[in-house]
């Protein structure tokens, strides 16, 4: 199931018109934290996306005005949901910040055996209460009509209770004969989970924890990269594939 926070979904939309927003359209267009004058993307049932300026914020509606239609999907067609170990410095910022634009639907930050941890990682500088801003303000640059979901820190075993698509993929170093762009030639488009490592990669034992929940091993060939290149070349491949 495709997530949809922050989706303004509006009947009857028309170009050049003032529309009034209440009730579900209302909480979703909150959810955009919006400011008077602010452009965002709306979409009509047919799932049709336009431009929209916010005219006016009250408690208890909004009214916005539609000016540009979209001549592309603005909602991705499937779920991809990123399980990112947790990397260090500001690398899951940046990994954030582009997985959002590329059009991923949850980002689940997890601790793995080589990672470091959130506690670790906040005692130089609290970055975490940062994301979700992070998302919300790259989902408006990139004109999304959807905001994606951060999940909480947790751990590998929990990041792998989160893959429930029929879809799941963990990039791997040690992967030799499986290479991603061969895996993903010609199937059809499919909510997918994608599961990358830490600098130091998996151990062996989490790929055999990955493999016993489903996920399939694959390779983005020989080269060794940072876990943020990693991430946002995998995420990349998959919305090129998959028409996001």
């Amino acid at each position: 199931m495709v997530r949809r926070r922050g989706l303004i979904q509006i009947e009857g939309i028309s170009l050049e018109r003032s529309f009034t927003l209440t009730g579900r359209a209302l909480e979703a267009l909150l959810e955009w934290q919006p400011r008077t004058g602010e452009i965002l993307t709306v979409t009509d049932r047919e799932g049709r996306g336009y431009r929209a300026r916010v005219k006016d914020l009250g408690e208890g509606g909004a009214e916005i005005f539609v000016f540009e239609e979209i001549p592309w999907p603005v909602v991705p067609p499937v779920e991809v949901i990123l399980l990112q170990a947790l990397p260090e410095k500001e690398r899951m910022e940046l990994i954030i910040e582009k997985a959002t634009e590329l059009g991923v639907s949850t980002i689940v930050p997890f601790k793995s055996r080589r990672s470091i941890s959130l506690e670790e990682r906040e005692r130089k500088q609290k970055k975490a209460h940062r994301w979700p801003s992070i998302a919300l303000r790259a989902s408006k640059q990139s004109r999304r009509a959807v905001i994606p979901e951060i999940k909480h820190y947790c751990t590998f075993e929990q990041a792998l209770k989160m893959a429930e698509t029929p879809l799941k993929l963990m990039l791997w170093e040690g992967e030799r004969d499986l290479h991603l762009r061969a895996y993903l030639h010609g199937r059809p488009p499919q909510d997918i989970t994608l599961l990358v490592g830490p600098e130091g990669g998996f151990d062996d034992g989490e790929v055999e924890e990955a493999r016993e929940r489903g996920f399939i091993t694959v390779s983005l060939g020989g080269r060794v990269l940072r876990t943020e290149t990693a991430s946002i070349a995998l995420v990349g491949i998959v919305a090129y594939e998959f028409g996001l």
